[in-house]
């Protein structure tokens, strides 16, 4: 069964890096989305294995933060696996506390750290 991850608040240079990288490494179908409105449609229309949630929205550059919270604050959704998009382990650590697992920072994307993080959820 193809495995289905939501891409939130990436810009279009990051979220087609993101997108080269799932599919090839797991034939992984990507959605985007950009703010919480469109996410929460999205998921309510459809299943997802993951998301993924920038650190700062490319619409805005509002907090990514703030859709994470909303998505473990709602029991419908709270038991999807997030995670966060930051080079930054300070944010990193911030999400995990917040609910999402380990996620990974735009510098790792060709790293094999980073296929191994996502094999959890898309192997």
């Amino acid at each position: 069964m193809t495995k289905r991850v939501l891409d939130v608040g990436q810009c279009n240079p990051d979220h087609s890096a993101i997108r080269r990288l799932l599919e090839r490494s797991f034939q992984a179908q990507v959605v985007r989305t950009h703010e919480l409105l469109d996410t929460l449609q999205a998921l309510r229309e459809q299943a997802y294995d993951l998301i993924l949630i920038n650190r700062k929205l490319d619409i805005d550059y509002s907090d990514g933060m703030t859709i994470l919270h909303e998505l473990k604050a709602d029991p419908e959704l709270s038991a999807i696996p997030v995670m966060l998009v930051t080079n930054f382990p300070e944010y990193q650590a911030q999400a995990v506390e917040a609910g999402a697992v380990p996620g990974f920072g735009k510098d790792e994307l060709n790293q094999p750290q980073t296929v191994e993080k996502l094999k959890k959820y898309l192997g």
